[in-house]
């Protein structure tokens, strides 16, 4: 009776520590939305709450990507990496919401227009009028399938359930979906808008901010892969040398 009951506390305390955790990850998810909303004040509602929408979720993806690396490099660090399942749902929930505001929204139901068709009246077919836009939707599209994924089985019980190995194999999607996201937004930010057959806007505020964010967390990862294999290699030439001494 004591052992089930000391099991029942220590569930009900990692139960709550994951629901600060969650809702401080809501109050930054809150607060980078709010943020971005400020700098796309002057477009349209829907692309004004999609993007910030999207730029948040891309935040928060990256947080979740970055912090590994980051608590490899400094010990401080290693208090917020309970903080990486968190920051990947809610960046997942945001990236749905994103999608579902496009889907509603920008291409009005109509999956044609998602993947940059158009219904052309005098044809009477639909035409390709924008293939990046459609293939930068693709890509959005898997990412979005792979976050749904990841975010599913970011629990213990998934963990128990597929065993540690493959729950491992299955979380290390987190990279090609930090990648497939930045070529989404990557095409949004720098290409989309620029056509021939329509004035070309004033340049996003956030290219640059999204190039320091993917340098960032590509030197966080190349740093710490480093760090590890040196530490790898001077732990083995440790061992040799004690299997080498004389006795």
């Amino acid at each position: 009776m004591t052992i089930l009951s000391g099991q029942v506390g220590s569930f009900r305390r990692l139960v709550r520590k994951a629901s600060v955790r969650h809702g401080l990850t809501a109050l930054v998810a809150a607060g980078l939305v709010a943020g971005f909303a400020t700098v796309h004040a002057e477009w349209s509602p829907m692309h004004r709450w999609n993007r910030a929408i999207g730029d948040a979720s891309l935040v928060l993806v990256a947080l979740s990507v970055g912090l590994g690396p980051l608590a490899r490099l400094l010990r401080p660090a290693q208090q917020l990496l309970p903080f990486r399942r968190e920051t990947g749902i809610h960046g997942c929930l945001l990236a749905f919401v994103h999608a579902a505001i496009i889907l509603v929204g920008w291409v009005q139901w109509d999956l044609m227009r998602l993947f940059g068709f158009e219904w052309h009246p005098e044809l009477l077919v639909y035409v390709m009028f924008q293939p990046g836009f459609g293939l930068a939707n693709a890509i959005g599209i898997a990412a979005l399938v792979l976050a749904v994924l990841l975010a599913a089985t970011s629990s213990d019980f998934a963990m128990r359930r597929l065993g540690l190995s493959g729950w491992k194999f299955l979380q290390m999607g987190v990279l090609p979906l930090w990648w497939l996201t930045v070529a989404h937004v990557a095409y949004f930010l720098f290409m989309h808008f620029l056509s021939f057959h329509r004035e070309t806007p004033e340049p996003n505020p956030l290219q640059f901010w999204f190039v320091g964010l993917v340098v960032l967390v590509f030197g966080l990862r190349a740093a710490a892969y480093l760090r590890t294999i040196r530490a790898k290699g001077a732990s083995e030439l440790s061992g040799r040398g004690r299997n080498h001494a004389p006795v």
